[in-house]
């Protein structure tokens, strides 16, 4: 009983920084609220002795619902109900002091740019730019790299600070690579492989996808080794706005792979194979 009593005041004592973090990711408070009350759920039914940082704990408890959210969220092309674009966000029947607060903390304009990123290019950006979250603590997070939870925050600051890319020829490039890797594969040009691939170059599978043969490595010089030859059944496709490819054995995807681009080349290589996670994966195949 002790424990739980423990367990509920430290809660208590860290639900505003939750509720702030899951608020800045959904853009809606009672979303938020529902995040915020679902890992409270998840704490009482954990076991915690382990835990060192409870706080850390809960932000990646509720990072990780509010990306499962977001996801849903995008399949379904829904926006959220309490944050209209043309008004404030405010609600004057529940507790418009605590609204009007909640509203000039973050600010309209950041959170209607905040819903032009993909899932996972907001809670990078959210968890490292304003809660100062490592990216070696976001990447397991959002199922991807350092490097790459590195790139997809950078990507979402540019938008942000309403910074102007050419976004198109930047995908153009990006797709030109990411092809050019997939080919190099295939044909087990391992010259043409180490030409795309940066030095330093990581690559991170899921527990499922390792299985396929190919554990975690770094380098280039091991990695082009190992996708050597590969890529047969690989199809290039941009996966929760990365470019990457799937891999579709017997007519369904059972690999989703990003690749994080810098300096036109390859720095990182994220592979998930794990079902429930491939359900929550938005990706579409690009044709020709």
């Amino acid at each position: 009983m002790n424990e739980k009593i423990w367990l509920a005041d430290e809660f208590e004592a860290n639900r505003a920084h939750l509720r702030a973090a899951a608020y800045r990711m959904l853009g809606s408070r009672s979303e938020a609220e529902d995040a915020v009350q679902e890992a409270w759920l998840r704490l009482s039914r954990a076991d915690t002795s382990d835990v060192g940082n409870l706080g850390g704990w809960l932000t990646t408890v509720v990072a990780r619902i509010c990306l499962d959210i977001l996801r849903a969220r995008k399949s379904r092309r829904e926006e959220p109900l309490d944050m209209p674009a043309h008004a404030g966000l405010a609600d004057p029947e529940k507790d418009p002091e605590r609204e009007a607060a909640f509203a000039d903390s973050v600010g309209l304009a950041l959170l209607v740019v905040l819903q032009t990123l993909a899932p996972a290019e907001r809670v990078a950006f959210v968890l490292h730019d304003m809660f100062d979250l490592p990216f070696d603590e976001i990447a397991p997070i959002i199922g991807r790299s350092s490097a790459a939870a590195r790139q997809l925050a950078s990507r979402a600051r540019r938008r942000v600070q309403g910074v102007d890319e050419a976004p198109e020829v930047d995908f153009a490039r990006k797709r030109t690579i990411a092809e050019a890797f997939l080919a190099a594969s295939r044909n087990s040009d391992l010259e043409a492989l180490l030409a795309v691939l940066a030095p330093d170059v990581v690559f991170r599978p899921d527990a499922t996808a390792a299985r396929y043969g190919i554990g975690e490595m770094r380098g280039a010089a091991d990695v082009a080794q190992a996708f050597k030859g590969r890529a047969q059944a690989a199809q290039i496709a941009v996966v929760d706005g990365e470019v990457g490819f799937v891999v579709d054995i017997g007519g369904q995807i059972r690999v989703a792979v990003t690749l994080a681009i810098g300096d036109d080349r390859i720095v990182a290589i994220d592979a998930v194979a794990d079902p429930d996670h491939l359900q929550r994966i938005n990706y579409s195949i690009l044709r020709d």
